[in-house]
C-alpha cells in the first residue's frame, strides 16, 4: 500500500516536471536555434525584445555585445559626418542594425559585428554594407559579338575598323586562367590579347607624320593553303620634353563592392604608382563616389607630392555607386582647371558596378561624348570579379578617347601606369581608322581576326565626325587578316557559277598586290584627318611561320590563342599545344616576363574547368 502511494506520487512529480519543464525547454531551444531552424519559424510563445536577446547568425558567430562608447569628437567633425551621412573620417558608418518584427524576420537577420576592439585588443573586420548585394549575385557582363566572319573580295572588298589599344580582355582572362577556369567566351576580344604586348616595330621620325606601317605576309599555321597579312603599326615615342603637361582627376569608386584588397587597396597602389611617373608641373585632383560624390582633394600641383599620396590613402569603402553623379563632379573638376596647351583626362577607377543614380548607356556615353569635344577625355582602370561590368566600361572608354585598362594585380598596375605611362596618358594622335582593299584578282576570301566592336561602315573612313580609337605616345597596334588566295584548293565560300569576271584593272594589277591599305587619323590638337597609305604586296613574303620575324610569330600565337579561349570556329585542329610551340619559338628577351607568362597561360588552359 505504502509503496503504491510513493509510487503515485513519484509518477504525479514526474508528470507535473514535465508538463512546466517541455515548454520552456521548447521555447530555449527556439530562441537559441543558429540560423532559425525549422521550430523556430513557428510563431508559438512570446519573442523577447531585440534588446535583450541577440540572434546568432547562420555560420554561429558570437553573439554581439554593446560597444563601448566612443570618446566625442571634435564639434567640426560631428557637423562634417552629419552631412556627409558617415563618420568624420570619410569612411561611411554603418547603418543601425533592423529590429526582428516576426518570427520570420528574426531567423534572417543576423547579429551585427561591432568596431571596438575585442579581449586581445583586436579590431574586427568592419561590418558588411547591406547596401551590397553579396557578390554571388552579381555577374560579370560582358557584350556580346559573333566572332568575324568569312567574307568574298569580289562581293566585299574593304574592310574598315577603328585602331584599338585597350588590354583588359587579356588580364581578365588571365585572373580566371590562374584560378583554374576558362574565362567567358564574351570576355574574349583577340585584339587586346594581340595588343597586350610590347613589339619591336620599326619606329616613326616625327611626331607629325606619327605611325609606321610594316606589313608582313606568312602561311596560315593552321589552314593549309591560307595566308596571314600581318599589319604593324608603330606609334611615335614623345620625347620627354615633347610630352605636354597633365591635368588629372582621379574619379574613384569607394562603393561597398570596392572594399576587397583586389579593389580598392590596388587601385590606390596603383595610384601611387601613376603619380610617382608625373612631372611636377602635372596637377590631380581626386573626386570619390558611393552613395554620393565629393572632392577628396581639389586640384594639386604633384610638386605638393605629400598632399596627393595622404588624399589618396586615406580613401575608404562604403555605400552603394551613384557612379554617374560622380563622373559629372570629376568632369566639372576636370573644365574647372581645364588648359587648352596640356592633357585634361579624367581616370576612372572602379569595378564597374553602377547600381544607383544614372545608369543608362545611352545617357552616360552622351556626357562622355560631349565632354571628350569640349577637351577632356576619360580613361578606365578597372578592378574586381563577379560584378564587373566590362560592357559599360569598354563603351565609356571608347566614348571618352581613352583606353579601358583591366588591373588584376600589381604587376599590371605597374606595366600599365609606370611602363606604360606615357602611351596611357598622352595621345599622339585621335580618330585612328584602317581600312583595306583586297584584290579580287589575288584574294578570293578574307577575315579580320578581331576587332569585333571596332567594325567601321565603308563610308566611315573619309567622314571625319565618326569617331574613332586614339593612340597614345609609343603605343603599337597590330590587326591580323586571314586571306584565301584565287587558287587555293579549299576554300569556305564556293566561286559563282555565274559570277562577274575580274575587272581588266585588277588583272593588271595581279602579279604585284594583294590589296591596298589606307591608315587616317587626326592629330591630339586638329579637326582635319591625315591619310598614310601602303600597298599589301605579296612579296617579299616569308616561306613558313617558322622563318616569320620574331615578333610576328608570337603574335599569331597570341591570336591563335585568343580565338581558341573564343571558341572561334576556324582553326582547324589547331591545339593549345600548337600555340605553346610558337610561342616558345618566339619568346626572345621577354625583359619582363610577360611572353613567359603567355606560355604558362596556355598551359593552364589546357586543363581549366569551363
Amino acid at each position: 500500500m505504502r509503496q503504491t502511494f510513493y509510487f503515485n506520487r513519484a509518477l504525479a512529480a514526474s508528470i507535473a516536471a514535465l508538463m512546466i519543464g517541455a515548454p520552456a525547454a521548447f521555447m530555449l531551444a527556439r530562441n537559441s536555434a543558429p540560423g532559425g531552424g525549422g521550430l523556430s519559424n513557428l510563431p508559438i510563445g512570446p519573442i523577447s525584445p531585440p534588446a535583450e536577446v541577440a540572434v546568432a547568425p547562420r555560420m554561429q558567430a558570437p553573439a554581439a555585445v554593446q560597444p563601448a562608447p566612443a570618446p566625442s569628437a571634435p564639434r567640426e567633425e560631428r557637423a562634417k559626418a552629419g552631412a556627409l551621412g558617415g563618420r568624420a573620417d570619410g569612411v561611411a558608418a554603418p547603418p543601425p542594425p533592423r529590429l526582428a518584427s516576426s518570427p520570420l524576420s528574426r531567423s534572417f537577420q543576423p547579429a551585427k559585428p561591432v568596431a571596438a576592439m575585442n579581449a586581445e585588443g583586436v579590431r574586427p573586420s568592419p561590418p558588411i554594407d547591406t547596401n551590397v548585394a553579396p557578390e554571388s549575385a552579381f555577374r560579370d557582363r560582358f557584350e556580346s559579338k559573333e566572332t568575324s566572319p568569312v567574307k568574298l573580295a569580289a562581293a566585299e572588298p574593304v574592310s574598315t575598323f577603328s585602331i584599338d589599344v585597350d588590354t583588359a580582355s587579356y588580364a581578365f582572362a588571365r585572373r580566371a586562367l590562374n584560378a583554374g577556369r576558362l574565362p567567358p567566351k564574351d570576355s574574349v576580344r583577340v585584339e587586346e590579347f594581340v595588343n597586350y604586348f610590347p613589339y619591336d616595330y620599326p619606329k616613326p621620325e616625327s611626331a607629325q607624320s606619327p605611325f609606321k606601317p610594316t606589313i608582313t605576309v606568312t602561311p596560315s599555321p593552321w589552314n593549309a593553303g591560307n595566308r596571314l597579312v600581318h599589319v604593324a603599326i608603330q606609334g611615335y615615342a614623345l620625347q620627354s620634353a615633347e610630352r605636354p603637361r597633365a591635368n588629372l582627376v582621379f574619379l574613384i569608386d569607394v562603393s561597398g563592392s570596392m572594399s576587397p584588397q583586389d579593389r580598392l587597396p590596388l587601385v590606390k597602389n596603383a595610384l601611387r604608382m601613376l603619380v610617382d611617373e608625373l612631372k611636377p608641373d602635372d596637377t590631380v585632383a581626386v573626386v570619390t563616389y558611393a552613395s554620393g560624390s565629393g572632392v577628396a582633394l581639389e586640384p594639386t600641383k604633384v610638386a605638393d607630392k605629400a598632399k596627393i599620396l595622404a588624399a589618396i590613402e586615406a580613401l575608404g569603402a562604403g555605400g552603394s555607386t551613384a557612379g554617374a553623379q560622380g563622373i559629372q563632379d570629376a568632369y566639372r573638376l576636370a573644365e574647372s582647371n581645364f588648359d587648352k596647351s596640356a592633357v585634361n583626362r579624367v581616370i576612372l577607377a572602379t569595378d564597374g558596378d553602377f547600381n544607383v543614380g544614372v545608369t543608362d548607356q545611352s545617357e552616360l556615353k552622351g556626357l562622355i561624348e560631349r565632354k571628350r569635344e569640349k577637351g577632356v577625355f576619360l580613361s578606365i582602370l578597372g578592378v574586381g570579379q563577379g560584378n564587373y561590368n566590362d560592357a559599360l566600361m569598354q563603351a565609356l572608354a571608347q566614348n571618352g578617347n581613352g583606353a579601358a585598362v583591366y588591373v588584376d594585380n600589381l604587376n599590371e598596375a605597374r606595366k600599365a601606369l609606370v611602363e606604360e605611362a606615357s602611351s596611357t596618358l598622352f595621345p599622339i594622335a585621335k580618330d585612328v581608322k584602317i581600312q583595306v582593299e583586297w584584290n579580287p584578282a589575288r584574294v578570293s576570301e578574307y577575315r579580320l581576326i578581331g576587332y569585333e566592336t571596332r567594325a567601321l561602315r565603308r563610308e566611315d573612313f573619309n567622314n571625319d565626325k565618326v569617331d574613332a580609337g586614339d593612340v597614345g605616345s609609343g603605343h603599337r597596334v597590330t590587326a591580323i587578316y586571314e586571306i584565301t588566295p584565287v587558287d587555293a584548293e579549299k576554300k569556305l565560300v564556293d566561286d559563282l557559277r555565274y559570277g562577274k569576271k575580274t575587272p581588266a584593272a585588277a588583272q593588271a594589277r595581279a602579279e604585284s598586290e594583294l590589296g591596298f591599305l589606307k591608315l587616317r587619323y587626326k592629330l591630339p590638337k586638329e579637326e582635319a584627318s591625315r591619310l598614310i597609305t601602303q600597298p599589301i604586296a605579296e612579296s617579299p613574303s616569308v616561306e613558313s611561320i617558322a622563318h616569320a620575324p620574331q615578333d610576328v610569330r608570337f603574335s599569331v600565337a597570341v591570336a591563335a590563342f585568343a580565338q581558341l579561349l573564343k571558341g572561334a570556329p576556324y582553326l582547324g585542329d589547331y591545339s593549345y599545344d600548337d600555340v605553346i610551340a610558337l610561342a616558345q619559338s618566339a619568346k626572345g628577351e621577354d625583359p619582363f616576363g610577360y611572353r613567359a607568362e603567355f606560355v604558362n597561360l596556355a598551359r593552364l588552359a589546357k586543363s581549366a574547368r569551363p
